[in-house]
């Protein structure tokens, strides 16, 4: 090729915007196949796999969310190719805070609304069919003090010239003295994960907060709950002015102003029965009947891995210069809830990861950094089979199934490990743990059944297993469950566990 060279990497063309001429005089050795083309290089003795020297990433782009997710499609569309660690634990699933947020109602496009799990899909899909490479894995440690720049996970080491943090932010927690002895048995920070658990179904729950995350929470909760009590430290309420209509105007919710929670007590099953609470004003204490307390209380910024990187606030937010995304060392730019204090709205997070993306690739050029990946062919997806389908054609021979007809045949017919998987229609972090169990299960495949049961559409199964929350995973076999794994695991733990017990 004359004016420039191309390097194929994994099947996708890169160009790098350098003339043959400007490297020829150096002598190189190659390798081919059938998929690739690339510079020999010397690769690192680590047990991480790495990226050599000439195999330098153009970006790295930490968390999901409306920020990460809309920074990748900009930075793919501009054919970067950018590397995405979604996270995994730290801070939350994939996705972000949208993944355990009901219908959002103002972001442009969606008249109708939509919910938070949803919309964060859409976007997801769209920064992959642009050629983003996404990892649900967790950053453990970066380097921007030397170039270029190190990013690892728990499962690779990428070497990038430009990084764009959008790790967003964490719910904040009471912690009662009694918070971790009923944490995902009676107290949550997920209304969407949790409120549909058929213990909670006719109960009197509880919100803690002002805002709008807590006023939606308690909206949400009474589509289930008998009645729920929004609990606010405050003398009013900080949400919008149509949430503050909207809770005021229902009449299944009361208010309870200048109103401090203590702690939460229990009856003689050791079951959440009440909140004990403290007037502000007067210091009068008393107790709320309620089945389940639930945290909207706002969040903190996830910059930890930032420390002693780049400048922080004295609340832990990533300073930017005004009007911009660049942080204090060049080539690392932030974007959404973790430089935001002010805002923290979905539409201004993905307002700020285009502007670090559009500022990344003129950093990448106007630095001669700059390797363009051309995009890749899109992919056929294959229809997943619906539950209808599943019970229409049950068949015990199969591995995966669904709903409780199926549950309930492999309880008293199959020999194997049974794994099931319960979910909720709105439950973010459910959409997020379903692939990678699914994964976990096709390693064990004749060994295993899987069966997902839909909490609203079995209630009754739910009920008997005692789920409290979504997603939750129990293991049988012979009629006897072994263990209860609630929430979202790291893959290791569920492979583990089927590998003993298959």
């Amino acid at each position: 090729l004359p004016n420039s060279l191309i390097l194929l990497r994994g099947g996708s063309t890169r160009r790098r915007a350098l003339r043959v001429d400007s490297v020829a005089r150096t002598p190189h050795s190659f390798t081919s196949s059938s998929s690739s083309i690339r510079v020999r290089a010397s690769v690192s003795s680590e047990d991480l796999p790495t990226t050599s020297a000439q195999d330098v990433e153009n970006l790295v782009i930490i968390g999901s969310g409306p920020a990460g997710y809309t920074a990748a499609i900009y930075a793919a569309r501009a054919n970067l190719k950018p590397i995405v660690f979604e996270g995994y634990q730290v801070g939350g699933v994939p996705g972000g805070q949208l993944m355990t947020t009901t219908e959002v109602e103002n972001f442009p496009g969606f008249p109708d609304g939509i919910t938070g799990p949803d919309l964060m899909d859409r976007v997801r899909q769209q920064a992959e069919r642009w050629g983003a490479e996404l990892f649900q894995e967790d950053v453990e440690f970066i380097d921007v003090k030397n170039n270029p720049f190190t990013v690892r996970s728990s499962e690779r080491k990428v070497k990038c010239h430009s990084i764009i943090v959008a790790t967003g932010a964490t719910a904040k927690r009471l912690r009662l003295p009694r918070e971790e002895e009923f944490w995902s048995r009676g107290i949550s920070a997920c209304a969407i994960c949790d409120g549909a658990s058929p213990l909670f179904k006719g109960q009197v729950l509880a919100v803690v907060g002002g805002g709008d995350t807590a006023t939606e929470e308690a909206l949400y909760l009474t589509k289930y709950a008998r009645h729920v009590h929004l609990l606010v430290r405050r003398d009013q309420l900080r949400a919008s002015k149509a949430m503050q209509d909207r809770v005021c105007n229902n009449p299944n919710i009361t208010l309870h102003f200048n109103t401090e929670t203590v702690d939460v007590v229990s009856n003689t099953k050791g079951q959440l029965s009440g909140i004990l609470v403290r007037k502000v004003d007067t210091g009068e204490e008393s107790v709320l009947e309620a089945k389940g307390l639930f945290y909207g209380i706002g969040h903190s910024p996830n910059s930890q891995l930032l420390e002693g990187q780049v400048e922080l606030d004295s609340s832990g937010y990533v300073l930017v210069e005004e009007g911009t995304a660049k942080t204090s060392v060049k080539g690392v730019f932030a974007a959404g809830d973790v430089q935001d204090h002010e805002w923290r709205q979905a539409i201004t997070a993905a307002g700020s990861g285009c502007i670090a993306a559009l500022s990344v690739e003129r950093y990448l050029a106007s630095n001669n950094l700059l390797v363009e990946f051309h995009q890749p062919q899109a992919e056929e997806v294959k229809k997943e089979l619906t539950p209808r389908d599943v019970q229409e054609g049950f068949d015990i021979t199969l591995t995966k199934h669904k709903g409780q007809y199926a549950l309930r045949k492999l309880y008293h017919e199959s020999p194997r490990l049974i794994c099931v998987l319960h979910t909720a229609p709105t439950c973010g972090p459910c959409r997020t743990l379903k692939p990678i169990l699914g994964k976990v299960i096709d390693e064990f495949d004749q060994n295993v059944h899987f069966v997902e049961i839909d909490i609203e559409e079995d209630p009754e199964i739910a009920e008997a297993a005692g789920i409290m929350g979504t997603p939750c995973v129990q293991f049988f076999k012979n009629k006897e469950m072994l263990r209860t794994v609630p929430g979202v695991k790291m893959k290791k733990e569920y492979k583990e566990f089927i590998q003993e017990n298959k």
